[in-house]
């Protein structure tokens, strides 16, 4: 084996030159670069004094961000096999619906990947720079939050709107406002939204197909039903939601992957412990007062039924749509996100809540989530700003004590 591995950095040491200024391949150097930190320990090494001494670098942090994606992958693919077969009337074991689920959620992955990176590569070509890692998150966690009956061109098209204008535009990673993969998603679900939403799921033989629980349940809650019942009614109670065997995007049904995911993001000090918990927080605030509100009126004299989605529990809320994946792996974009502890905790609450006011009061868009997370990128650095002025206006405040005091 390690004969084996001298004998690559050999040859790889051969050809470097070539891709060096000067070099054959000099415009190339993005891939040999990328290539080069992704299998190999580059010996570059600081030659002056660093400010800090880590073994964790870019590259680091996205894999580990990839990993905990790893297990929402694996579910997905098992309930798109699931779903098939369900609504195929087609009885199958544990392994062909894997198999099936494979067969279906792989392409739209390889799909992102490839159209992506070819986007990444082009930049880096052009600018000169490296390519960066952050693409091996982007590349997964778009189609994620996509349904398996997706075309493949639309995937394609998604991930070239998040990649260019969502990121390139903005200069690359570390510059862009939004999350890259939302964006995406964010253009397929306005350019595209019969492909996204409503009757998400099934590919059987003869075209059925199945409503996620959330878009029922904006449906029965605007025809002044009890959502709870009427979905129990359907199958969907709140454990076999938790659960996770229902329509809905690839990587966001099941409540106990995303947990494991947020398990490892939180352990590595990857993803922010203060964003989820504060999103969780002003979900359910958010979700409590809503059910104060009433569902009846008087106009005219007359009864008028309002809209009954307010009265859904807040649990119902956390496992009947992407809440939980959005603001485990999305709202924690470090690029994107609050910055400030003060400002995570901040950041976090008011995604809480702008989901559950965007459920409750515009069933059109009873996901919620993908659209409060946007509108909280775009207030993240205002945020940061005002945490920052707090702080510094209370330290100048202390700071004219202490020298009063000693006056």
């Amino acid at each position: 084996m390690s004969d084996f591995k001298e004998t690559i950095e050999k040859k790889h040491k051969e050809i470097e030159p070539l891709f060096h200024k000067g070099g054959k391949f000099e415009k190339l150097f993005p891939l040999f670069e990328a290539q080069d930190t992704f299998l190999l320990t580059p010996p570059d090494t600081t030659k002056g004094m660093t400010h800090v001494r880590d073994a964790v670098d870019l590259k680091r942090v996205m894999f580990t961000v990839v990993v905990a994606l790893i297990p929402c992958l694996l579910w997905g693919m098992f309930n798109a096999g699931h779903q098939y077969y369900h609504y195929s009337g087609i009885e199958a074991g544990l392994f062909a619906k894997i198999f099936r689920g494979s067969w279906i959620v792989m392409p739209i992955v390889m799909t992102s990947y490839v159209v992506g990176g070819l986007w990444e590569v082009l930049f880096a070509v052009v600018r000169k720079h490296e390519i960066n890692e952050g693409f091996l998150v982007t590349g997964l966690l778009f189609p994620l939050t996509l349904p398996p009956t997706i075309a493949l061109w639309q995937v394609a098209v998604g991930i070239s709107f998040g990649v260019v204008v969502g990121k390139e535009v903005f200069g690359g990673t570390g510059f862009n406002i939004l999350n890259p993969a939302l964006t995406a998603r964010t253009y397929l679900y306005f350019a595209h939204a019969k492909d996204m939403t409503g009757e998400i799921w099934a590919a059987a033989k003869d075209g059925a197909t199945g409503a996620t629980p959330l878009g029922m349940g904006a449906a029965f809650g605007g025809e002044g039903l009890n959502v709870t019942e009427e979905l129990a009614n359907r199958g969907y109670s709140f454990w076999s939601m938790f659960g996770g065997l229902m329509p809905g995007s690839i990587g966001e049904t099941a409540v106990i992957p995303i947990l494991v995911g947020a398990g490892i993001l939180i352990v590595s000090g990857v993803g922010s412990w203060r964003i989820m918990a504060g999103g969780c927080a002003g979900l359910v605030v958010a979700g409590v007062l809503m059910n104060l509100l009433p569902t009846q009126t008087m106009s005219e004299g007359e009864v008028v039924q309002l809209t009954t989605w307010t009265q859904i529990p807040f649990t119902y809320h956390f496992v009947m749509g992407s809440f939980l994946f959005g603001i485990v792996f999305m709202a924690t974009d470090p690029v994107s996100a609050a910055s400030t502890n003060v400002g995570k905790w901040i950041y976090g609450a008011l995604v809480g809540v702008i989901t559950i006011l965007i459920r409750v009061t515009n069933p059109g868009f009873p996901e919620g989530v993908m659209l409060a997370i946007i509108f909280m990128n775009v207030m993240a650095p205002i945020i940061d700003y005002y945490v920052v002025q707090a702080h510094i206006k209370n330290r100048n405040a202390n700071l004219r004590k202490f020298s009063y005091a000693k006056g």
